[in-house]
C-alpha cells in the first residue's frame, strides 16, 4: 500500500510538467504543423513548405547555413582548447572561471547583443578608439562579420560547457597509458582525447548550430535588417506580413535541421555524457 501511495505521488508530481509541456510545446507545434500545411481557407496544401525553393528564400537559407557553419567552427576552435585548459588545471565545476562562462547565459540575450551594437556602430567604442589613435574608422556594423561575431559571443558557452563536461569524465589513467606507450601530445589528442570527447563535441555543435541557424535578433541588431537570414524571413511573415501559413511552412523546413541534430545526439551521445551540468 505504501509503495502504491509513493508511486501515485510521483505521478502527481509529474503533472505540472505534463501540463506545461502540452501547453507550451505540443500545442504550439501542432499549430505550426496545421498552419504550415494549410492555406488561408484551411485547405490542405504543400505550397507553404515548397516556397522554400523560391530564390529569395533559398538565398536567405544558404546565407543562414553559411554563417551558422562559420560560427560553429569558430566556437569549436575556441572552445576545445579552452575546455582542455580548464580540465587539465583541475578547475572544478564550481570555480570562478567556469562561473564566468556561465554568467552570460544568465543575462538577457537582447542586452548582450545590444552591447555589441554599441561597440561596433560607426560612432561606437571601437571606432572611437581608432579615432583617438589617428587610425581610419572601420565599417564593422551591418556586415556578415558582425553577425558571426554576435553568434560566437552569444553561443560560445554552449560549446565550451558540453566539451568541458565530457573531458572531465575522461580517466587520467587513460591519458597516462597513452603517454607511457610513447604517444606524443598530437597523437594523444587525435587518438585519445578527441574520440572520447565526441559526445560533447556533437552536443556543442548542435547547441550552437541550431540557434545560429534560426536566430533573427542578432541579424536584426548587428545586420541592421540589411542582411536577411531565414529566421528574419520567418519573423517578418508572422509579424509584418501576417502570413502565418507561409511562416509556419518555412518553420517546418527548419524543423528538419532540428530533427537531424536530435538524431546525431541520440547516435553519438547515448549516455548523455555531453550534456551540460
Amino acid at each position: 500500500m505504501r509503495r502504491l501511495w509513493e508511486s501515485m505521488n510521483k505521478k502527481w508530481l509529474a503533472g505540472p510538467y505534463l501540463v506545461w509541456m502540452v501547453g507550451f510545446i505540443v500545442i504550439p507545434l501542432l499549430l505550426i504543423v496545421y498552419y504550415g500545411l494549410t492555406d488561408k481557407s484551411g485547405a490542405f496544401t504543400l505550397a507553404n513548405v515548397l516556397s522554400i525553393s523560391t530564390p529569395e528564400h533559398v538565398k536567405a537559407l544558404w546565407l543562414s547555413l553559411g554563417l551558422s557553419l562559420v560560427s560553429t567552427v569558430i566556437c569549436l576552435l575556441l572552445a576545445y582548447p579552452l575546455a582542455m585548459i580548464l580540465r587539465n588545471r583541475g578547475i572544478g565545476q564550481g570555480s570562478f572561471i567556469v562561473f564566468i562562462f556561465i554568467l552570460p547565459m544568465w543575462m538577457n540575450f537582447l542586452l548582450r547583443t545590444l552591447a555589441w551594437q554599441t561597440l561596433l556602430e560607426k560612432s561606437g567604442v571601437i571606432n572611437g578608439i581608432l579615432t583617438a589613435l589617428h587610425l581610419p574608422n572601420q565599417n564593422l556594423i551591418n556586415t556578415p562579420g558582425a553577425i558571426i561575431l554576435g553568434m560566437v559571443y552569444n553561443f560560445l558557452p554552449f560549446m565550451v560547457l558540453p566539451i568541458y563536461n565530457v573531458l572531465c569524465k575522461i580517466d587520467d589513467n587513460t591519458i597516462n597509458a597513452a603517454r607511457d606507450l610513447g604517444a606524443s601530445f598530437t597523437q594523444t589528442l587525435l587518438w585519445v582525447w578527441f574520440p572520447l570527447s565526441v559526445p560533447g563535441i556533437i552536443s556543442g555543435i548542435t547547441m550552437v548550430f541550431v540557434p545560429s541557424l534560426t536566430t533573427f535578433v542578432i541579424s536584426n541588431l548587428l545586420g541592421g535588417s540589411k542582411i536577411l537570414l531565414i529566421g528574419n524571413v520567418i519573423e517578418q511573415e508572422f509579424t509584418k506580413g501576417s502570413n502565418w501559413n507561409l511562416g509556419s511552412g518555412l518553420s517546418l523546413v527548419l524543423m528538419v535541421f532540428i530533427l537531424i541534430s536530435m538524431a546525431l545526439i541520440a547516435k553519438y551521445d547515448k549516455n548523455g555524457e555531453g550534456s551540460t551540468f
